[in-house]
């Protein structure tokens, strides 16, 4: 059987993790509570698992930890954004905001490993940046969504590119989940006053139970660790610029699931096409 390639691989990650605008969308928990439970649910079920496989270590110096949880904090807040704008908008605009990642990657990705900015980088996050501007200028009833979406993809600039760190330093994927998903579930707690009281984070209705499940271990468990694991081979912002074909699963989810199709404009479209461009620029690039 032919080996897929890591960048098949990722592509394959990114349809799954599309599926978490989804469950999402259908859950009826807020922002916060989702991102409190989806990392609580998350931690417990792989230490779980390594505490049975024991394929990698669950304890690293005080030090690592520290790291790691403050790494965990900006996921968290990215998942806030991500999940905030989900319920202010919908889950075509949150994706296609998302989308910006590339950009905002090829300024923090030199910066935090110390390289030069490389042009062409820029140029097809600047290429995205001019597809958000044609969805922001006719979206206008979606502006809070779409800024929340922008403000996470800011923060998911960030994190992959200090996650590579740690796997090239030899961390485990698995240990990196343990120790981030308590930092983001701190993150979540903290935020949680400023929208609603503690008492809703048990305010679970219909089949909350069921979609909270498939997103906590499925698309965090095994998809954050594949994801840090594939950041072996690949940089981050080749990662983060392939995680812009979201939007492409999240425009088709959200109009066959949801309908999204009706509550955006034509100009929509154009915006989301230039953003694909983008990414298939990138792919022939690196071809």
């Amino acid at each position: 059987m032919p080996k897929i390639s890591a960048t098949l691989q990722l592509h394959l990650l990114v349809f799954l993790l599309a599926l978490t605008g989804v469950f999402g969308t259908l859950m009826s928990l807020s922002a916060t509570s989702l991102v409190i439970w989806r990392t609580a649910l998350a931690t417990v079920v792989m230490v779980l698992w390594l505490l049975y496989r024991k394929s990698a270590p669950i304890l690293v110096p005080p030090r690592a930890a520290l790291r790691m949880l403050g790494v965990g904090m900006i996921i968290g807040l990215h998942w806030v954004c991500f999940y905030g704008s989900l319920k202010v908008a919908n889950m075509t605009i949150c994706l296609t905001g998302m989308a910006s990642i590339s950009l905002f990657t090829a300024f923090t990705e030199p910066w935090l490993i110390g390289r030069s900015i490389r042009k062409k980088e820029v140029w097809l996050g600047l290429l995205v940046a001019v597809g958000l501007t044609l969805i922001a200028g006719v979206e206008t009833k979606h502006h809070l969504g779409l800024g929340l979406a922008i403000c996470g993809a800011a923060l998911a600039a960030i994190f992959p590119v200090l996650n590579r760190k740690f796997v090239l330093a030899g961390i485990a994927p698995e240990t990196l989940l343990i120790w981030e998903m308590p930092g983001a579930c701190l993150t979540a707690l903290l935020v949680h006053p400023l929208f609603a009281s503690y008492a809703t984070l048990t305010q679970w209705h219909g089949l909350d139970w069921l979609w909270m499940f498939f997103m906590a271990v499925v698309c965090t468990v095994f998809g954050h660790a594949f994801h840090s694991h594939l950041l072996r081979h690949l940089t981050a912002y080749a990662s983060n610029l392939a995680m812009n074909f979201e939007p492409v699963h999240g425009i088709l989810l959200g109009a066959l699931i949801f309908h999204d199709y009706r509550a955006v404009q034509p100009t929509f479209y154009l915006g989301a096409f230039t953003i694909i461009v983008a990414n298939f620029l990138h792919l022939r690039e690196k071809g």
